[in-house]
C-alpha cells in the first residue's frame, strides 16, 4: 500500500496530480492512499488513480489503524513536521526530501526557488520514478445544473497581499459585460461580501453572485465548462489550467515561476509586474497593485485568441487521435 501525504489545498492537490499519477503508474498493483481535508473530496475524485482518502485537515497525528504501508510519500513539504507525521505510522520506506532535522538524510535537497509541479517530480526522479510534469488535466464533471460558457471573476485569495483591488476586477468584469460575456463572480462563503461588492460596481445582476453557492467539486466543474478564468494566485487558476480553460491570472508577491500554468499554454496567462520589494503585507503587493486594467483586458484577448486557435487546429485531427482529454493539436 502506498500513503501519499498533500493536506493542503486545491491549488496544491492539483499541482501535485503529475507527482500523483507517477507514483500510480509505478505502482500499479497497490493501493494508493491520499492524505488530505475532507473538503477536498470531490476534488481528489477528480484526480483518477486515488484508492482511498485518509482524511486529515493538517499535520499532526495521523489517526491511522491499518498495517504500516509499504511506501510513504512526501508530497506535502520540506519537513520535519510532514516527516514526523508519515514516520509515526511505520512506512517500510519512505520517500521525501533530506531534512536533517526531521533525523531523514536520504532523498534530494530541498530548493526554496524551484516550480511546485517540478520540486516533486524531481523529488520523485530522485528515487528512480519517472513523472511528466505536463499530465496536469483532471477528470472532467458534468455541469448539472451550473451555468455553462461563462466568464469567471475570482477576486479573492487567502492573503492581502495576493489580492488585486475589488474596484479593478469590477472594471474588468464590467467591461467584458459589455462585449457579451455572461460574467460570474465567485469565492469562498467569507469572500461573498467581496464578491457582491465586485458584482455591484461592474453592474452585475444579483444571481452573478456565486461565492459561497459551490463546493469544490462544483466549482471544477464551473471552471471546467467556462468561457474563461480571472483570478490571483489562487487554486482556481489551478482548476483553469487542468480544463484548458483559457486564463488570466494575477501574481504578486510570488512570481509566476513559482505557482504560474506551464508557460508553453498561450490560452493561460500569468502577470507579474515584480520583481518589485514587498510591501507591509497588510495590503495588496506593490508588484499586483502595478497591474492596470487595460493590461489585464489585452491579456484576456491574448489568450482567448489562444484559446480559438487551438480549437480550431483540434477539430483538424479525428477524435480518437487525440488520447489525452487535453492534448493539444497544433
Amino acid at each position: 500500500m502506498i500513503l501519499v501525504l498533500r493536506a493542503l489545498g486545491v491549488g496544491d492537490l492539483a499541482t501535485g496530480v503529475p507527482a500523483l499519477r507517477a507514483l500510480r503508474a509505478a505502482y500499479p498493483g497497490s493501493e494508493l492512499a491520499l492524505v488530505a481535508p475532507r473538503w477536498l473530496t470531490p476534488l481528489v475524485e477528480l484526480v483518477g488513480g486515488v484508492d482511498r482518502q485518509v482524511v486529515a485537515d493538517g499535520l499532526g497525528r495521523l489517526g491511522w489503524s491499518g498495517p504500516p504501508p509499504d511506501v510513504a510519500v512526501n508530497l506535502h513539504g520540506r519537513g520535519p513536521q510532514s516527516h514526523r507525521m508519515l514516520a509515526g505510522v511505520r512506512p517500510r520506506r519512505l520517500l521525501a526530501f533530506a531534512n536533517a532535522e526531521a533525523g531523514w538524510h536520504d532523498g534530494p535537497p530541498w530548493r526554496a526557488e524551484e516550480h511546485e509541479v517540478d520540486r516533486w517530480c524531481r523529488m520523485l526522479g530522485w528515487y528512480g520514478i519517472r513523472t511528466d510534469r505536463g499530465d496536469l488535466a483532471l477528470r472532467r464533471p458534468g455541469p448539472g445544473g451550473l451555468p455553462t460558457g461563462v466568464t469567471i471573476v475570482h477576486p479573492g485569495a487567502k492573503a492581502a497581499q495576493r489580492r488585486w483591488p475589488p474596484e479593478c476586477f469590477a472594471a474588468v468584469a464590467r467591461e467584458l459585460a459589455g462585449r457579451g460575456h455572461r460574467v460570474v463572480v465567485t469565492g469562498s462563503p467569507g469572500e461573498r461580501d467581496l464578491a457582491a461588492d465586485v458584482a455591484r460596481r461592474a453592474g452585475l445582476p444579483a444571481d452573478a453572485v456565486l461565492a459561497g453557492a459551490t463546493d469544490v467539486g462544483e466549482l471544477a466543474a464551473l471552471v471546467a465548462h467556462a468561457r474563461l478564468v480571472l483570478c490571483g494566485d489562487t487554486g482556481i487558476g489551478h482548476l483553469a489550467t487542468a480544463y484548458a480553460t483559457p486564463s488570466v491570472l494575477l501574481f504578486g508577491p510570488v512570481p509566476p515561476a513559482a505557482w504560474g500554468p506551464p508557460p508553453d499554454r498561450p490560452w493561460h496567462e500569468a502577470l507579474w509586474a515584480g520583481p518589485i520589494p514587498a510591501g507591509d503585507g497588510r495590503a495588496v503587493h506593490p508588484a499586483l497593485a502595478e497591474l492596470d486594467v487595460p493590461a489585464v483586458l489585452a491579456a484576456v484577448d491574448r489568450v482567448t485568441a489562444a484559446a480559438r486557435s487551438r480549437s480550431v487546429a483540434g477539430r483538424r485531427v479525428p477524435a480518437q487521435a487525440a488520447g489525452h482529454p487535453l492534448a493539444t493539436h497544433r
